[in-house]
């Protein structure tokens, strides 16, 4: 557990963000894990098969996810405020809910796989391949918000080093299963499936051990956890616009998917790879944003406002210079990073032109995200969603149709940091409104603070 209410805020965001980033990037090496061997040794249709199912695993549990999210800013300032009580109650309320959702998603995700496919016009011969890797996936799913829950409730008290320790031995069960499953079982792709279900197990085993060993306050056990429906309503107000965000972003990813799909095989194994490099460059915003919603939780719940824009201050700082050292590398390194995935020249041409077109505009995305950061841990998850959602729906994706239809697959690369920039002017144009500061879940105490238009 730790205090983000005193202290140097750019050092405790850092030191905030910085386990989790590496824990991320350790769960992210899941998904690449899984892209590298099964394009290395079962062929671009697989690569293409697994990639065409992660828009549909985002799609199924992004609500849940939202939900999630808004339980670690509820604990975060009931923690900043000293009400151990409360949090423990919260704590149980959202285990509970993701131990139920998990299992519901996991049946409905299993049995109905195939129909989501498509739905999306995915090519029939991919099929059979991505329909046994997503009931696979999904039908563990209840292991994956368990052990998500767990991580969300410690970073919600500062603790965003343990949950590192669980990704860290997870991430290298996965690689070990994957290779075993894949290359020396041949599993086929139902192996790295398998291998990604029996890690995320084991890190949600692994968390409850430690959770119920080193933490009195947060004892993990099935039988003894009670339902607050009082801090459920809460976790709903705050968590249910950033779940309803990201399914609205999901249906979206989703619509995006099914445009790409048009483009055959070779754009479908491109766009999974150059996918799975963005995704990973994108952790270092990601991270920060979340960093920074939990350090605005805590000094919202102690009243210390005046702290918040220091801290977003800093974290624009760091966040920006990550960016352009990351634009750096993937530019200069973007045919060697397909190579990781594939041998097939042409997959490797579009998937170097995507991530060159894409990794340019880092720089918007993780604007926007820390802006987002600020509000959501104020508890003002509306207008990141309305935001979002305006970007994505009314922009990104008409864009998507209207450029591909001209310059082919190019034109849905373009519409990406199309859509970051708008969302960027309008989470700014919000922030300076000064109307995220009245969303506390507890209140603030410095009722003197004022709004400012200042940054």
């Amino acid at each position: 557990m730790k205090d983000l209410t005193t202290g140097n805020e750019g050092k405790l965001i850092l030191g905030f963000a910085a386990p989790m980033l590496i824990g991320n990037i350790f769960q992210q090496a899941y998904n690449i894990v899984d892209a590298i061997i099964v394009g290395k040794f079962l062929g671009k249709e697989a690569l293409a098969a697994v990639g065409a199912s992660f828009p549909i695993i985002y799609a199924v549990i992004a609500l849940v996810i939202g939900i999630g999210s808004g339980a670690s800013i509820v604990i975060s300032q009931y923690f900043g405020a000293k009400d151990y009580a409360s949090v423990k109650k919260a704590s149980d309320t959202i285990n509970i809910f993701l131990m139920v959702t998990g299992i519901i998603v996991g049946l409905v995700g299993f049995f109905f796989s195939r129909n989501l496919l498509q739905l999306i016009q995915l090519p029939p011969e991919l099929i059979p391949q991505a329909q046994t890797y997503l009931s696979i996936y999904l039908g563990g799913m209840v292991v994956f918000f368990g052990f998500n829950g767990a991580a969300s409730i410690l970073r919600g008290l500062g603790d965003s080093k343990t949950p590192l320790y669980f990704l860290a031995i997870a991430t290298i069960f996965n690689i070990v299963f994957d290779l075993l499953f894949v290359v020396v079982f041949k599993w086929g792709i139902a192996g790295a499936a398998i291998a990604t279900l029996f890690a995320q197990g084991g890190a949600f085993a692994t968390a409850i051990f430690y959770l119920n060993k080193n933490h009195n306050l947060l004892n993990y056990s099935f039988t003894r956890m009670h339902f607050s429906g009082y801090i459920f309503k809460q976790i709903l107000r705050i968590g249910l616009p950033s779940g309803i965000q990201q399914s609205f972003i999901a249906a979206g990813i989703v619509a995006l998917n099914t445009i790409v799909n048009t483009f055959g095989t070779n754009v479908i194994a491109a766009y999974s790879a150059a996918g799975r490099i963005d995704s990973l460059a994108a952790l270092p915003a990601m991270n920060f944003s979340a960093a920074l919603s939990g350090f605005v939780g805590q000094n919202m719940g102690a009243g210390k406002l005046d702290r918040i824009k220091k801290g977003l201050t800093s974290t624009l700082l760091m966040s920006s210079v990550v960016c352009v050292i990351l634009t750096a590398l993937i530019i200069v390194f973007s045919t060697q990073l397909m190579q990781l995935f594939t041998t097939d020249e042409a997959v490797i041409a579009i998937g170097r032109e995507y991530l060159i077109i894409v990794s340019t505009f880092y720089i918007l995305f993780s604007t926007m995200f820390v802006f987002h950061g600020v509000l959501r841990g104020a508890g003002a998850s509306i207008a990141p969603m309305i935001i979002s959602i305006f970007a994505l729906w009314l922009f990104r994706i008409p864009a998507a149709m209207f450029l591909s239809n001209i310059f082919g697959e190019k034109g849905i690369w373009w519409a990406i940091p199309i859509g970051w920039g708008i969302g960027l002017v309008g989470s700014i144009i919000y922030y300076r409104t000064g109307r995220w500061k009245k969303k506390g879940v507890i209140g603030t105490k410095d009722s003197t603070i004022q709004s400012d238009n200042t940054l």
